[in-house]
């Protein structure tokens, strides 16, 4: 039904993706392969045209096997995960799929929910990870949470406090880190304040406001940067010190990378 909404070049990418749909367009987790398509088509017109994106380092990123993409969140719009998932569907060969841990407020919108669960997009419930990683597939997580979204313009590349549930996870299952940033999307949607009341109405968090008051993205120039895979050893028991410290670790290459990127970008401020 909707398949006359998807391009020619993510049909033939599909059937290259390291999925196993069955004769209905399903695979074991449920995700469709018709609405996976339609998603893919929406994000190949921002990735390519609208941001047009750079990634770099997708080398670093493993042909098979699980692995969990750790990265920032960047601009108070998430496109940062979206335009994930699209380098390593467009750009990668042979392309990859990757689950992403939603924050919890977006599975109370009704349209976003339903559509996540046919894309495989998840709660960041511990449960839902390890099933996804013991299935040798890739997760992407975003440790700064709902308030790396929050952040004011006058804060951008600033990381807010890392989570610590993505390295016992990683331990856990024995899965690499691969650290990523995510730069440009900060100027994509500066934030310069944010509206409390509008916000609380609709269900959200936060309700960005840009300085030309419309909420709409900037066509800025993006880049993603990924980093090499990172090992960390132990079962996920750890004491907190110690997994405080291994989260230490991936926050400052992020940071690391996030300075490679905006340097690229020209950004010295």
């Amino acid at each position: 039904m909707l398949n006359h909404l998807i391009h020619d070049e993510v049909q033939t990418r599909l059937d290259s993706l390291d999925l196993d749909f069955n004769a209905y367009g399903h695979d074991p987790v449920g995700i469709s392969r018709e609405h996976l398509g339609v998603f893919y088509s929406m994000l190949g017109f921002f990735y390519k045209q609208y941001f047009k994106v750079t990634p770099v380092g997708l080398d670093h990123i493993p042909p098979t096997g699980r692995a969990m993409l750790i990265g920032n969140h960047s601009g108070s719009l998430p496109a940062d995960g979206g335009m994930v998932m699209a380098s390593l569907f467009f750009d990668l060969n042979p392309p990859r799929y990757i689950h992403g841990m939603v924050e919890k407020f977006a599975q109370t919108i009704p349209f976003l929910s339903s559509w996540f669960s046919r894309i495989g997009q998840f709660t960041g419930l511990p449960e839902h990870a390890v099933r996804m990683l013991k299935d040798e597939r890739l997760l992407m997580a975003f440790p700064e949470g709902v308030r790396g979204i929050g952040k004011l313009y006058k804060d951008k590349y600033k990381l807010v406090r890392f989570g610590t549930g993505f390295m016992r996870i990683a331990l856990k299952t024995q899965t690499p880190i691969v650290p990523f940033a995510y730069v440009g999307g900060e100027e994509a949607f500066p934030a310069m304040f944010h509206a409390k009341s509008l916000a609380k109405l609709v269900g959200v968090p936060y309700w960005p406001v840009p300085p030309y008051l419309l909420p709409v993205p900037l066509p800025i120039r993006c880049r993603i940067h990924y980093g090499e895979p990172m090992f960390f050893e132990g079962d996920g028991t750890e004491s907190d010190v110690v997994i405080d410290g291994y989260v230490k670790d991936v926050r400052s290459r992020i940071a690391e990378l996030i300075t490679e990127g905006r340097q690229a970008l020209g950004d010295t401020t």
